[in-house]
């Protein structure tokens, strides 16, 4: 019974051995399921690598042989111009020196005659290792064909270095790989690559740089010639001598280290300064089109390159929104005499938008502009104060939109000391009006109105009020911003766009469409948004006409022409009188931005150096008389439209300086009201309105100045009137940093006497209320 028992626990370990599975069997098993992940892995990595490949572009010889600059297209679809400036100069295989040849291969892709796929997965591990480690993109892992093909179909822009983008190059440089030799794929990419300077190929930069062709090259120049296509602009040999060599030295390394020179050449080709035989530095003579359009071709490489995308590598066809003739004339009047200027070395900056979608027109970035690319654009230059130009904008249509303010709002023209300081301001006759309505205050650009607007307003509303129509006013500015901030032609002409579109604004553009040759179209025309009320831009508008013809900007007036404007002119600091008394009482800038429904124009004018002049004479009236010109040519074939009053706007006839308004039985001045903010009894006037009724009828709203005193003023050239609006010398200045102190109780002072109904505008400042 015992030996029984024994034999059946023997056999029961038996069994129980027999069933556990050996750790022999279990690794089999985890390295089949590995193998199996990786090989669902790879399938899957096939599959979506097949799956973007198949939409990949074609790509054809012509592509690749094809030079790499962006051209530039009108919006009805007509070649313009392309970005690259000199003539390639193509060179075949068997004209390339071994030595360039040597030197690109060692320093882009060494394993380039070896790999036979056109990609190299060795160099695509070692660059995401490398990556890695610096938690950057510190190497790169294309070959010379994935480049090639990338320079030919590809955006580079960093925004596009997709999983996508990245599979179909490889795709397609598998099947440059397979199509063309290693001496073709290395031809087409030496005379693909950009050089800077609007060269593109090797061969034209050796032209450019040295005056010869790359078989006359020593091997330092040939080297930094291979080693600039990598950051042509970094390399400049003229402006950045040292990170020339720098790169030129790596390349010379690699040659070494890969056999292709030896010590003693090496040696003497990193001893050769940079210099050497390089030719003087010129600008290229550009032709007559180049030149006028200069000024705009700036601000659409600047615009592209915002976008992502780089012009002088992308190989892109841009639309831009340019007129042609518009831009030919403008230059035209600037430069043949037609609008007068004090002398030579006065200066102009001047935009033109289409106020209906932000299409920048034309543009001039000066005077007598030097043949030279992507000069400087006076245009666009936010250094500079636009005077009393700024006044609509900062001030004014704050009031309105915020305060419900009408323009027979009555605004006290006394002296004034701004807060916190011992600074007085000053008018331009140095004299001040007494009681006056707003549109009286505007029309004649008086400052200390302006001021006290802003104060009622508040700096931080009104300056968020301005910023969300392109202009950028600090919101921790003193009061003496009211008239005068720095700012661009470009964005006033903006900012004023929304006037003119009943309150709407468009960033200004200069490119509406941007193709890439992979079929990438990109759209950049919007619907523009809504910035202030209707009622807002309305009243604004309806004043500002008044500019135009009894106020400051009378050279600017068309006949028969409805049309809106402002002028602004800056007076010199202490400072500046100090090293030139003989400008005083003369103008440092003077502005005059005015508009249509079809077109608005800001014009700066002045000088670039304070040593260069001052703008006396005719000269002052400059800025009016180009855009006068300028818009009379630009409204000639199109259709004269008045603004039409919005329902939330009423207007009426109004006793002259009356406060509270009163309706006039006879005589009085068309003012206007936000519907609902009127006196008591006060409607849209049974009377008919008639501007011209307006413009003789108001001549008696010369508040605080005898009819005599009154009619000498209006009677002034525009430009004294103007002149001094800004700057007030140098004491706006010192105010502004004292006013900033006493800016925060004030302005908490203001928002705590608004109304409820204000508060509630502010709140849906955004909305469409009229």
């Amino acid at each position: 019974m015992a030996d029984n028992n024994n034999n059946m626990k023997r056999e029961s370990r038996r069994d129980y051995h027999g069933r556990r599975p050996s750790s022999g069997h279990l690794w089999i098993r985890i390295i089949k399921w590995i193998f199996l992940l990786i090989f669902l892995i790879v399938i899957s990595g096939i599959g979506l690598f097949a799956f973007y490949a198949k939409d990949a572009p074609n790509i054809s010889q012509d592509q690749l042989q094809s030079g790499k600059s962006s051209s530039l297209y009108t919006n009805n679809g007509k070649f313009l111009l392309s970005l690259g400036s000199e003539k390639r100069i193509y060179v075949k295989n068997k004209d390339i020196p071994q030595q360039l040849k040597d030197a690109v291969v060692s320093v882009e892709d060494k394993r380039f005659y070896k790999d036979k796929l056109g990609v190299d997965p060795i160099r695509i591990i070692g660059s995401m290792l490398t990556n890695a480690k610096s938690n950057s993109i510190a190497a790169g892992g294309s070959t010379i064909t994935q480049q090639l093909v990338k320079l030919t179909v590809f955006s580079t822009a960093a925004s596009q270095r997709t999983l996508k983008r990245k599979a179909q190059e490889a795709w397609l440089a598998m099947k440059v790989q397979h199509e063309f030799s290693k001496d073709q794929i290395l031809e087409f990419y030496i005379n693909k690559v950009f050089m800077n300077y609007g060269n593109y190929g090797m061969g034209t930069a050796s032209n450019y740089y040295y005056g010869k062709p790359l078989s006359k090259l020593d091997l330092a120049q040939t080297a930094l010639i291979a080693g600039m296509p990598n950051a042509p602009v970094a390399y400049d040999p003229y402006l950045y001598p040292q990170k020339a060599k720098y790169r030129r030295d790596i390349v010379l390394k690699t040659m070494l280290q890969n056999d292709k020179i030896t010590k003693a050449e090496y040696n003497q080709a990193v001893a050769e300064p940079i210099s050497k035989g390089l030719k003087s530095h010129r600008n290229n003579n550009e032709s007559k089109l180049r030149k006028i359009d200069d000024p705009y071709i700036k601000e659409v490489i600047s615009e592209v390159k915002s976008k992502g995308f780089d012009p002088y590598h992308d190989n892109l066809k841009i639309t831009i929104n340019i007129d042609q003739k518009a831009q030919n004339k403008l230059y035209e009047l600037a430069n043949n005499g037609s609008v007068p200027f004090t002398n030579n070395k006065m200066q102009i900056g001047a935009t033109v938008v289409d106020p209906n979608n932000g299409h920048v027109v034309a543009i001039l970035g000066g005077r007598h502009l030097p043949s030279v690319q992507l000069g400087l654009d006076r245009a666009v230059q936010t250094g500079r104060s636009t005077g009393s130009s700024i006044k609509p904008v900062l001030d004014y249509a704050p009031a309105i939109q915020y305060l419900n303010w009408s323009t027979a709002k009555m605004i006290d023209d006394s002296k004034y000391v701004y807060p916190g300081t011992n600074i007085q301001l000053y008018d331009w006759d140095n004299k001040y009006d007494g009681m006056m309505t707003m549109r009286h205050a505007l029309e004649q650009s008086r400052n200390v109105p302006a001021v006290k607007t802003l104060a009622e307003v508040g700096v931080k509303r009104a300056s968020a009020f301005a910023r969300r129509m392109g202009v950028n006013v600090s919101p921790k500015s003193g009061l003496s911003v009211a008239i005068g901030a720095n700012a661009s032609s470009l964005q006033m002409t903006g900012a004023y766009s929304a006037f003119a579109t009943m309150g709407v604004y468009h960033k200004p553009q200069f490119v509406s469409k941007i193709e890439t040759p992979d079929g990438l179209t990109r759209n950049y025309d919007s619907n523009g948004v809504r910035v202030m009320k209707k009622s807002t831009a309305y009243m604004i508008t309806d004043m500002l006409k008044g500019v135009n013809k009894r106020g400051s900007g009378t050279n600017a007036k068309i006949a028969d022409l409805y049309q809106a404007g402002k002028t602004g002119t800056v007076k010199y600091s202490d400072e500046d009188l100090a090293k030139y008394p003989s400008y005083n009482s003369t103008p440092k800038d003077s502005w005059f931005v005015g508009y249509t429904r079809s077109y608005v124009m800001g014009v700066w004018t002045g000088y670039d150096n304070l040593k260069d002049g001052t703008i006396s004479g005719i000269g002052q009236q400059s800025a009016q008389l180009m855009y006068k010109s300028m818009m009379t040519y630009l409204m000639n074939n199109k259709p004269n439209l008045d603004w039409k009053q919005p329902s939330s706007v009423v207007r009426a006839k109004i006793v002259n300086n009356s406060n509270p308004p009163e309706l006039a039985t006879s005589g009085g001045t068309w003012q206007l009201f936000v519907r609902g903010h009127a006196p008591a009894g006060i409607g849209n006037s049974p009377a008919s309105y008639d501007e011209d009724d307006e413009e003789t009828d108001t001549s008696s709203d010369n508040t605080g100045t005898t009819p005599s005193s009154s009619r000498t003023a209006v009677t002034q050239s525009s430009s004294s009137r103007e002149n001094g609006s800004s700057s007030q010398s140098n004491s706006s200045q010192r105010a502004s940093s004292s006013q900033r102190r006493t800016q925060s109780s004030s302005t908490q002072q203001s928002s705590s006497t608004r109304k409820p109904e204000e508060e509630s505008h502010e709140r849906n400042d955004d909305s469409d209320n009229d």
